[in-house]
């Protein structure tokens, strides 16, 4: 019998890869995408699956139609990546972060154990829910800190995973993922601002990239390799939390480095603060400034996780470092520009 499995939050970065490896695996994929004017479904089409998955648009923060959802699928497998996720727009939103990051866990925990189906449930944890770190690395045994609305919302849903699983006895865990990027995340995100600010650059364009604190350091990983462990996770028979991470760290000024040079640029950065900026040495042009509105109100200034427990219980470890990604993210942006390539992540 093929088994079926609900994923939640399919047209993002994560859900769209998580969908593609399902279906390759033989899954008969139910990909949930949030209910609106619009369906959004671009990462879906580039990736080639959006006729061979079913699309729901669901209400996830709606106990009923979640309800409604897993009575009418009765999937095996449940992975929720669905999230308010961007830590700026927390701060802006906190109720509707937390509605949207909460509750919705809440919702599905709670109809999954009325309607006693045999499901595994995966839940998508962060690193951001470390914050301000008290000890480093950060493993699974690290106490959480959070920093900003949306890691506080996600420690929430986190504990609320756990407590179902020891109270109910329910087969759900939760991947406490560190960064991770790819050709597919949305320019919201500091890593895509970055490449496709510098692909614009490098095509001509002489408007600079705007960061904030550039001080910043994460370890940073590849999406397709972070979708597997989240798999290997629920697809084992193992009902344990795990850090999904690379074990290294660097800045954000760092990662712009290394993408500068992948494009072609020789960057030399100059100034501090506020008067940071980054100037291409070949043509003096400026490639990026430092404006304080991206600076957050509480900011998380470095995480690097220890992936050791995964690696020891499920053999996952990353197969990409950080100048791969950003050199893959660089000529994706590049190819967008010169139209060789067609995708568009906001429709």
């Amino acid at each position: 019998m093929t088994k079926k499995v609900i994923v939640t939050g399919a047209n993002g970065q994560d859900g769209a890869y998580l969908c593609q490896s399902l279906f390759k695996k033989g899954y008969e994929v139910h990909a949930c995408i949030r209910r609106g004017s619009t369906t959004k479904t671009g990462r879906l089409k580039f990736l080639d699956i959006i006729d061979d998955i079913h699309i729901h648009q669901v209400d996830i923060t709606d106990y009923i139609s979640v309800m409604n959802l897993l009575k009418s699928i009765r999937p095996q497998q449940v992975y929720n990546l669905a999230a308010q996720s961007f830590v700026q727009d927390s701060f802006n939103n906190p109720m509707v972060t937390s509605k949207i990051n909460l509750d919705s866990v809440m919702n599905m925990l709670e109809a999954i154990k009325t309607l006693e189906i045999d499901v595994k449930f995966y839940q998508a944890s962060t690193s951001e829910m470390f914050g301000d770190v008290l000890s480093d690395p950060q493993n699974e045994d690290t106490p959480f800190n959070p920093m900003s609305p949306y890691a506080i919302s996600k420690c929430c849903a986190h504990y609320l995973v756990k407590n179902y699983r020891i109270a109910y006895g329910m087969q759900c865990v939760s991947g406490i993922l560190f960064n991770h990027e790819s050709e597919l995340r949305g320019r919201e995100f500091v890593t895509r601002k970055i490449t496709s600010g510098l692909a614009r650059l490098a095509s001509g364009d002489t408007v600079s990239i705007k960061l904030g604190n550039c001080d910043s350091k994460r370890d940073w990983g590849y999406a397709p390799d972070y979708v597997e462990a989240m798999q290997l996770m629920v697809e084992e028979k193992t009902n344990s939390d795990y850090v999904v991470s690379t074990n290294t760290i660097a800045s954000v000024r760092e990662f712009f480095t290394m993408s500068a040079l992948a494009a072609g640029f020789k960057p030399v950065i100059e100034g501090e603060g506020l008067n940071e900026r980054c100037l291409d040495a070949t043509t003096n042009r400026i490639l990026y400034e430092i404006d304080k509105k991206y600076y957050r109100p509480s900011d998380v200034s470095y995480l690097k996780g220890d992936y050791s427990k995964i690696q020891n219980d499920l053999g996952w470890r990353p197969t990409h470092d950080l100048p791969a990604i950003s050199e893959k993210m660089i000529k994706f942006d590049l190819k967008l520009l010169s139209g060789s390539l067609s995708f568009d992540y906001t429709i």
